[in-house]
């Protein structure tokens, strides 16, 4: 199905303009041409329109006739997606368009992640701009860019751009959620050398690979049980270590992605490949067995290659190997507070050693500060142990619930009102970025929701129909019904 077929789908006014966003490659920290696009967007529409000075765009829309007494919204999502594939899709991120599909009440990408996380936000922000039969009170709408890897346009906002009192952010994956609380989280990179050695030509070269795992988002999806293919990957290095010399390693990817693949090139003694094949298959029947309700399409696989003449050193090798297996993965700790809902956890998001490097990259999350430094710490301890320099960097706060909230009442009731059952109010896991936005703008009253999206950072990503048809008749209804101003 062609990405034409998915402008006839309903609501047409939103996935048009979805459509039109999705033709424009837009990772995060290179959304020049997204920001081009959205600034020329707003320009078109006659709407005041300016860029700040960390690159996002701010779109402001005078109140409709009867609804100027009406306290002005900031509609805020983030223009950026993750850029994640299959291995054996052929696709140029940089280049190229997504391309969709629809399956059974789906919007779908072809191995590609889909970016309806946040575009179907963005999409529905430039539907509300460009209708001239919504009812609405003054609009500031926010686009900001490097949510996936940073949050730097929510930090980089300051202060003085925005008036609204109200801010709606439509980066909620549930249609059946409000949500008014989330995680902050924090980047923990290690790296360190190793010295390289020469293996001698009594050795056989092998290729591991770990495929086929659901991967999925580093936040919403770390509580599911899902497999982390880094840590797979390294369960098998330690099973064979003393069998085996280490190439390179290429695991995972995005810090705000599950690892869903990787690939060691090792080689060991003639004499102990049997030993080495009969530890692969212990190993992978043991894996696939632990993981078979959870990992249904998981795939190892042991191929024979060449091998470069040079390895890791036996010590680094061994020290690797046990920080990784020490290293704090999935979920940490539930909150006492929400139950439910997780407090802390920790990503090994990717594992790269080659030609003499090595790097580790996490992703710390906690609704809680005090937790997200006992994470951060625990793993530093055990990455410097290793004889890695450990870096945190990116740290920012999470976003604390508040149960009082008057636009929290207003969402609540129209739910119930539209579609006949309760909300459930919740705080996630994930970083949405009211948290960074508040500290900015204290006195501004924050909610979050949007349409049902699933296996967000990953291929699998997925929007369904229905549920953004409900989402935006939810998102007119509450734009009528904005309280008035003090």
């Amino acid at each position: 199905m062609s990405n034409t077929e998915i402008r006839n789908q309903e609501p047409k006014i939103l996935w048009n303009h979805f459509a039109d966003i999705n033709a424009i490659p837009r990772a995060s920290k290179k959304e020049e041409r997204i920001i081009e696009f959205m600034v020329d967007f707003g320009k078109k529409l006659g709407l005041e329109t300016l860029v700040d000075p960390v690159g996002n765009v701010i779109i402001r829309k005078p109140a409709t006739i009867g609804m100027e007494k009406r306290k002005t919204v900031v509609l805020q999502s983030h223009l950026d997606m993750v850029h994640q594939k299959n291995a054996d899709t052929d696709f140029d991120f940089d280049t190229q368009g997504i391309e969709m599909y629809v399956e059974n009440g789906w919007v779908k990408a072809k191995g590609t992640t889909l970016g309806a996380d946040n575009g179907l936000g963005v999409a529905a922000i430039m539907s509300v701009l460009a209708s001239d039969k919504i009812e609405h009170p003054g609009i500031e709408a926010l686009f900001t860019i490097d949510e996936e890897t940073g949050m730097t346009g929510a930090q980089g906002l300051q202060p003085g751009y925005l008036n609204g009192e109200i801010l709606l952010n439509l980066d909620t994956e549930e249609d059946d959620e409000i949500d008014i609380g989330c995680a902050g989280g924090v980047d923990v990179t290690a790296k360190g050398t190793y010295t390289q050695t020469q293996v001698n030509s009594f050795s056989e070269g092998f290729r591991i690979n770990v495929k086929g795992l659901q991967g999925g988002h580093s936040g919403m999806d770390i509580d599911k049980g899902l497999a982390n293919a880094n840590k797979l990957m390294n369960g098998f290095l330690k099973k064979v270590a003393d069998l085996i010399e280490i190439h390179s390693i290429h695991g995972g990817g995005l810090r705000n992605a599950i690892p869903r693949e990787s690939e060691a090139i090792i080689s060991c003694n003639k004499e102990n490949t049997e030993a080495l094949k009969l530890a692969y298959n212990n190993y992978q029947l043991q894996i696939k067995s632990e993981y078979k309700e959870k990992e249904p399409e998981l795939l190892f696989s042991i191929k024979s290659v060449e091998f470069p003449e040079n390895a890791m050193d036996s010590n680094s090798k061994t020290k690797l190997i046990k920080s990784i297996d020490e290293a704090i993965n999935g979920v940490y700790k539930m909150s006492e507070e929400i139950p439910g809902l997780v407090e802390a956890s920790n990503n090994i998001a990717k594992v790269l050693v080659e030609d003499g490097t090595i790097q580790i990259l996490c992703l710390t999350r906690s609704s809680v500060e005090k937790s997200k430094e006992e994470v951060a710490q625990q793993l530093r301890a055990s990455f410097e142990k290793a004889g890695f320099e450990v870096k945190l960097s990116g740290s920012y706060p999470g976003w604390s619930p508040n149960r009082d909230s008057a636009i929290l009442k207003v969402l609540t009731e129209l739910y119930e009102e539209l579609f006949k059952s309760k909300p459930e109010v919740v705080a996630c896991h994930a970083g949405l970025e009211c948290g960074i936005l508040g500290t900015h703008y204290p006195e501004m009253d924050m909610i979050s929701f949007g349409p049902t999206i699933k296996g967000a950072h990953s291929p699998d990503e997925r929007a369904n129909i229905a549920s953004s048809q409900r989402f935006w008749i939810f998102l007119q209804e509450i734009l009528k019904n904005i309280p008035v101003k003090n």
